[in-house]
């Protein structure tokens, strides 16, 4: 039997180029950097296929897809089981959601061979075999191929598949744009202008203006500017 040593791996950091990989799924082997090439790209894992929180997830990514694509983001999902497991375990989920198509990918990784090298390890869930299962991570990346945000859950708590959604939107709108995304925002609101651009360059970059708010230290850092790319 393998031991948890041999399931420890580094966790990836925000910035580093993901790690390439060849995987069989239920649409046909996946070349990984392949098949996100030139685009904007969403891994996210499974601990295990016929589990309830799990099957809910996919469902709604199925109905999310169209808003994906819309952003120009591959989603490709992973579960710690075999292609045939997967392929049996979809109509499930299409049954449990209406009007869901799995319209995406879903990796085997019956091994953890790609768990271990993108660091999805739940060390508190174990299977029969005491193996480590997949926690439900949620690996966004960059047309660079560089990890832009990850969001890490436990096994019992699903995803809300609408704030990854928000926060591709922010991740896109600012990689385009000097800007950063206040708490709680959404797309249509207000923007602030990044602290490392001028007064004199943020007139020039944003023609719609930017209002500074007066705060009690008398400094003048909250620069709130109309989203740049929404007429």
């Amino acid at each position: 039997m393998q031991t948890s040593t041999e399931f420890e791996a580094m966790a990836l950091k925000l910035g580093d180029t993901v790690p390439d990989f060849t995987a069989d799924s239920t649409e046909g082997p996946i070349e990984f950097y392949k098949y996100i090439e030139g685009s904007w790209a969403i891994l996210f894992s499974h601990p295990n296929d016929f589990t309830p929180v799990c099957t809910t997830e996919l469902g709604a990514v199925g109905n999310f897809l169209p808003e994906f694509e819309k952003r120009g983001v591959k989603v490709i999902a992973l579960s710690c089981n075999d292609v045939v497991s997967h392929k049996g375990w979809i109509g499930d989920i299409e049954s449990y959601t209406p009007g869901a198509k799995v319209g995406y990918p879903i990796l085997a990784d019956p091994t953890r061979e790609l768990a271990v090298k993108f660091g999805m390890l739940d060390p508190d869930e174990i299977d029969s075999k005491g193996i480590p299962l997949t926690a439900r991570a949620v690996f966004i990346i960059g047309p660079d191929k560089k990890l832009k945000l990850s969001i890490l859950y436990p096994a019992t708590t699903g995803r809300n598949f609408h704030e990854v959604l928000r926060v591709i939107d922010s991740l896109q709108l600012t990689a385009n744009f000097s800007v950063a995304t206040p708490v709680n925002w959404n797309v249509g609101d207000k923007c602030m202008v990044i602290p490392s651009l001028s007064n004199e360059a943020a007139t020039l970059k944003f023609p719609k203006g930017f209002e500074t708010v007066e705060v009690p230290s008398g400094r003048s850092y909250i620069r709130l500017t109309p989203q740049p790319n929404v007429d």
